[in-house]
């Protein structure tokens, strides 16, 4: 009996979990993924996710591939979804090529964060956006913003405890938008970054929107995020809270308007 290579996608709720990456002793996305996937197949399924969110970080399509024995069952995205509702659906699942790899096949990815400037949290908006509650200058960190569009080093936006040694990225898109990306439709103040690119550092885009927030309230200059992305240094912003961060993109088709990454680059990228 061949095993199927298969391309699943997922979205989750990471606050109540210590991030995606399996880990002894503790709840992760991967572990109870692998852990209803095994449970169905009376077989140890383990599975490659394209990226690995830390703890408190959600998910709005992340996508990971794994091996099953023979043919998978057809209502396989539902069993496991019922299975770990209401923090985890298996949006879909689908046949992909045998080598197919979630991780080392990724072209590009979006990452969306959120935040409340609302003078009070909003109690339907806290578990997915930052409460900043501090007066901020929101066309200033629109300008701020572009300068990560293009292709950097952003060694200076990278947390440490990475053992990452190629820094330079391409951001393709960068942007200020009203609205969060899930929470209250009546909360005005809900504003969310969106950051579309062919990889990212540890912890690079909640340094980015962290930096963003301290120049817009004008703890830093203006000048202050462009400095830290010429030094590439190590990184002397602020590191947004993870709850407002989420997965949102990942696809395996090169990004309109850019070049296509080979397998070298995309296996470059990936290792976050």
């Amino acid at each position: 009996m061949e095993n199927a290579t298969l391309k699943c996608i997922v979205r989750y709720n990471g606050a109540p979990f210590a991030g995606w990456q399996r880990q002894p002793g503790q709840r992760t996305v991967q572990g109870e993924i692998e852990g209803a996937l095994s449970r169905i197949a009376n077989s140890p399924i383990a599975i490659q996710g394209a990226g690995r969110t830390d703890a408190g970080v959600h998910a709005l399509g992340q996508v990971f591939s794994c091996q099953w024995p023979g043919t998978p069952p057809s209502r396989l995205a539902h069993a496991v979804s019922c299975m770990l509702a209401p923090d985890i659906h298996l949006v879909s699942v689908e046949a992909a090529q045998p080598d197919f790899n979630a991780r080392f096949h990724a072209q590009w990815k979006r990452y969306v964060y959120a935040f409340d400037f609302g003078r009070v949290a909003d109690p339907f908006s806290a578990c997915f956006a930052w409460h900043v509650p501090y007066r901020v200058d929101l066309d200033l960190m629109r300008k701020t913003l572009k300068q990560f569009v293009g292709a950097h080093d952003f060694a200076g936006f990278q947390s440490a405890g990475s053992q990452i040694w190629e820094t330079k990225r391409t951001i393709y898109t960068a942007e200020l938008l009203h609205g969060g990306f899930c929470g209250s439709t009546d909360n005005d103040h809900l504003y969310r970054i969106e950051l579309t690119g062919d990889g990212f550092l540890y912890k690079m885009v909640r340094n980015i929107c962290g930096t963003l927030v301290e120049v817009a309230r004008g703890r830093f200059t203006p000048a202050f995020a462009g400095q830290l992305l010429a030094a590439g240094d190590v990184f002397r912003g602020h590191c947004a809270p993870p709850h407002g961060l989420a997965l949102a993109t990942v696809s395996y088709d090169p990004y309109p308007g850019g070049a296509a990454l080979d397998d070298a680059d995309c296996a470059t990228l990936s290792r976050l």
